[in-house]
């Protein structure tokens, strides 16, 4: 008899946490972003390599050297940095946008909304600020603000999606901050932080969410 009552409380209590984490999960969905693929991070990782390579061979082999004033060079320097962003907002939307079919979510809603503004915000002021250092000729400044910024932004939104984007966040923040120090080896730190990071950043994810299932 006290076998069975307690099968009973065993078998109750384990449909009530059934139940706790599947009103968990309604929750996290309604509330977070969760369409994040991690393989859009290690596409934008191996483009932003791409890119901080043409800088590195074609624009600022000798920084010490490189006349900063030359406004064909920051046109060139300008649209290699925008073609990067580009591929990599493109590979966001799209894996994003195939993450969420087929877990049959919607992409247009206010969690959505939410997350772009939280994260624009940050990445918007910090762009046009290290626009200002490049039309000014202070291009050692551009990788050190890019990073930062883009590591604040990646901490303010973090909250709305997966928890491992405020750790991505803070390393992006510190290697900004070390990009400052050596000035001349911003170029190291930018590969470093948009690069390699977004790849190990990605994969983990893509291991963690996305492989299991």
């Amino acid at each position: 008899m006290h076998l069975k009552v307690l099968l009973y409380f065993n078998l109750n209590m384990e449909k009530q946490l059934d139940d706790l984490k599947a009103i968990r999960e309604m929750m996290e969905k309604s509330t977070k972003f969760l369409s994040l693929s991690g393989l859009s991070g290690v596409l934008a990782g191996i483009t932003a390599i791409f890119g901080a390579a043409f800088a590195w061979f074609y624009l600022l082999k000798d920084p010490a050297a490189t006349n900063y004033i030359r406004f064909s060079e920051m046109l060139i320097l300008l649209a290699d940095a925008l073609i990067v962003l580009a591929l990599s907002i493109s590979f966001g939307i799209y894996f994003s946008w195939k993450k969420a079919r087929k877990n049959n979510q919607k992409l247009n809603n206010k969690t959505t909304w939410k997350t772009l503004y939280h994260l624009g915000l940050p990445l918007l002021t910090g762009g046009v600020f290290s626009l200002v250092f490049l039309l000014r000729g202070n291009i050692e400044m551009v990788a050190s603000s890019t990073l930062i910024f883009y590591g604040l932004a990646l901490v303010n939104v973090s909250k709305f999606t997966y928890p491992e984007i405020h750790y991505l966040g803070i390393t992006e923040i510190i290697l900004g901050l070390l990009a400052a120090i050596f000035l001349f080896k911003g170029i190291l730190f930018w590969t470093i932080g948009f690069g390699l990071c977004h790849i190990i950043y990605g994969s983990v994810m893509y291991l963690k969410y996305d492989f299991k299932k």
